[in-house]
Order: structure tokens, then C-alpha cells, then sequence
């Protein structure tokens, strides 16, 4: 995985096609529409932002429903500032509990207890709704396949590999 070029300041920027400006637009548009929908709806009927029902699939998804908090952080893609302050909100509310590591006494696990993964339960089938009413409902089986295809090779060009990449989790 290679990290794309960085232009020179003497180099005369690459502006975007029509095209490709229109495409940006639209991208742009519908990613900040979309992400204050699903805040809204999981706001309105499950009492959690998005984020915080993230963080909690997440959790349900690992391994004795447990993650190390830096892993953590690296799967929803969030800052560990950002993450220390949702967990405490989580385990505020009963649905997540910190416990020690036990491969390193330094590292914090966050682990799902029993009553949010109800909270989970109750809030999936509203938010998977959501989802599909917002985006695949509306989309063709040939565009949902190129949805994911356009959407992973942008995430791989921006998950830059190595010690050094600056990523949320890092910070």
C-alpha cells in the first residue's frame, strides 16, 4: 500500500473535471445528508448517536464481546480521546463496562454487558431500516456492487500502512 503522491507548491494543482466535480458535489451532499439521518433516527428511537450504536456493534461482533480500547478505536475509526468520552457515556448508561487487560496491565478492554447488547437488539432493526430506506432501497444490485467496489478502494487508498500513518486511533 503505497500513500498517493503529495504535489509539489511549484506544480500547478490537478483541478477536477466537470465531471469528477459534479461527482465530489454529490458525494459530498449526500455523506453529510446521510450521516445526520442515521444520527436522527438512532437519536430519536434508540437515545445513542450513531457513533455510540457503532461502538456497540463492535463490541458485539468481538470475541467475548470484548476489544482492547485501541482496537477499538481503530474499527469505528475514532480518536482514543473520542473514544475514552463515548465509553464513558456507554458505561454511564450500563451498556459497555471498562475492565483491565489481561495480556497488558497498561491497555483498558471495553467490554458489551448484557444490557447493551438488549440496547443493541432493540435498536438494529430501526437503524437497518433506516440504511435501507436511506441508500439500498433507492439503488439497482449492479450499483450496490459498485457502492461497495468505489467504496473500498477509497478506503484502502486512505488506510495508509506503517508505524508513522497518522490515523485517528494513533492520536
Amino acid at each position: 500500500m503505497t500513500t498517493p503522491p503529495v504535489p509539489c507548491p511549484d506544480e500547478e494543482p490537478r483541478w477536477l473535471s466537470d465531471e469528477e466535480q459534479r461527482a465530489w458535489r454529490a458525494f459530498m451532499h449526500a455523506t453529510v445528508l446521510l450521516d445526520d439521518h442515521l444520527d436522527r433516527q438512532l437519536q430519536r428511537d434508540a437515545g445513542m448517536p450513531h457513533i455510540y450504536y457503532a461502538l456497540l456493534v463492535h463490541l458485539s461482533q468481538a470475541p467475548d464481546r470484548a476489544l482492547r480500547m485501541t482496537d477499538l478505536a481503530q474499527g469505528v475509526k475514532i480518536t482514543r480521546s473520542r473514544l475514552s468520552h463515548a465509553i464513558t457515556r456507554l458505561e454511564a448508561d450500563g451498556w459497555v463496562r471498562r475492565e483491565e487487560c489481561p495480556s497488558d496491565k497498561r491497555g483498558q478492554l471495553a467490554r458489551l454487558t448484557e444490557s447493551g447488547e438488549a440496547k443493541l437488539r432493540e435498536a438494529a432493526p430501526g437503524h437497518v431500516a433506516a440504511v435501507r430506506q436511506a441508500v439500498f432501497d433507492r439503488l439497482t444490485p449492479e450499483q450496490t456492487t459498485q457502492l461497495g467496489e468505489i467504496m473500498q478502494a477509497v478506503a484502502t487508498a486512505l488506510e495508509p500502512e506503517g508505524p508513522c500513518a497518522d490515523l485517528p486511533w494513533r492520536r
